[in-house]
C-alpha cells in the first residue's frame, strides 16, 4: 500500500538563528522541536504575556471541539490544514481519524522543519499527506499535486485557517486568501479560521500591542485586527453559532476551572459553511 505522501514546494533557507513562528509555537506547546532563538523569544513573550503557554493549550482545545463536530455531526471526511506547524499532543489528523477513520487529510506548510516531522508523519499513516506550498496563493495550492491528487473538491471539504491570517499584512490579501479557497469548495464545506484580536478594552489592546512588538522584534510580524476585520474574512460564508467568539467561549466541552486572563480574549475563531 502507498503510505502518504510529500511534495516538497520551493526551497526554503533552513536558518537555526532565525526564529519562526511554527518553532515558536512549538516552544508554546512544551515540544522539543525548536532552537535557541525561539525559547529567547518565548522568553521575552512570557514576560510581558505570561498566560501565553495556557493561551496556546486553549488554541489546541479549540481545535479538538471543531474538528469533532465536523467529523461527528457534520460527517466531514476531507481536511486541508493551512500553515499547520509543527506536530504536538492533538495534531489534526488525530483528532480526525478518531471520530472519522480514513478521512483524509493534507498538511500544507512551507516552514523546511515542519516538513521534515510531516515526513515522519507519513511513515505510520496511509491517509496523511503534506505539502510546501504556500498557502497564501490559493491558485497555486490548490493546484499542487498533493492536494490535487487526495482531496476531492467535488465534495465537501474542511479547510483550516488556524493562526496564519494576522501573519498577512494586508487586510485585503488576507481577505484574497480565504476567498480565493471559499471560491473552489463545495457547497456543505467549512472554513476554520482563528486571528490574534486587538479588542476595544483599553487594557486588553494595550497587552496585543506589547505582544506585537515583542514578536515584531524577533521578526515575527503579528497583525491583531478588530472584531469587524476578522469576521469580514468569513464574507460570502455562513457562521456557525456561536459566530466569531474568544476560543474559549466557542461551545466549551464543560465548566471552566480556571480563572480568564486579558489575554484569552486576544485570540477569535469562528467556523463557517459554504453555501
Amino acid at each position: 500500500m502507498v503510505r502518504g505522501n510529500v511534495m516538497p514546494g520551493p526551497a526554503v533557507s533552513w536558518d537555526q538563528d532565525r526564529p519562526s513562528s511554527a518553532r515558536l509555537s512549538d516552544a508554546l506547546l512544551g515540544g522539543q522541536d525548536h532552537y535557541a532563538c525561539d525559547r529567547a523569544v518565548l522568553r521575552r513573550l512570557l514576560r510581558v504575556a505570561p498566560a501565553a503557554r495556557e493561551v496556546a493549550g486553549e488554541r489546541r482545545q479549540w481545535l479538538l471541539r471543531t474538528l469533532r463536530y465536523l467529523a461527528t455531526r457534520r460527517g466531514v471526511d476531507q481536511f486541508l490544514d493551512l500553515g499547520c506547524g509543527l506536530p504536538a499532543a492533538e495534531n489534526t489528523h488525530q483528532i480526525v481519524t478518531r471520530f472519522r477513520p480514513g478521512a483524509e487529510i493534507v498538511y500544507v506548510d512551507h516552514d523546511p522543519v515542519v516538513q521534515v516531522h510531516g515526513r515522519a508523519v507519513l511513515e505510520e499513516n496511509d491517509h496523511v499527506h503534506v505539502s510546501g506550498a504556500d498557502l497564501t496563493d490559493p491558485g497555486a495550492t490548490l493546484g499542487d499535486p498533493v492536494v490535487y491528487r487526495y482531496l476531492d473538491f467535488d465534495r465537501p471539504v474542511a479547510v483550516l485557517l488556524c493562526d496564519v491570517l494576522h501573519h498577512v499584512e494586508s487586510l485585503e490579501h488576507a481577505q484574497y486568501v480565504v476567498r480565493g479557497y471559499r471560491d473552489q469548495l463545495a457547497p456543505g464545506s467549512y472554513v476554520l479560521l482563528t486571528h490574534d484580536h486587538l479588542p476595544e478594552d483599553p487594557a486588553r489592546a494595550e497587552l496585543a500591542c506589547r505582544i506585537g512588538e515583542v514578536l515584531a522584534a524577533a521578526g515575527l510580524h503579528t497583525v491583531h485586527r478588530d472584531l469587524a476585520e476578522i469576521v469580514s474574512l468569513f464574507a460570502g460564508l455562513d457562521l456557525l453559532e456561536p459566530g466569531v467568539v474568544p476560543l474559549h467561549e466557542w461551545w466549551p466541552s464543560g465548566p471552566r476551572l480556571l480563572p480568564l486572563s486579558d489575554q484569552h480574549f486576544l485570540s477569535l475563531g469562528g467556523v463557517a459553511r459554504t453555501r
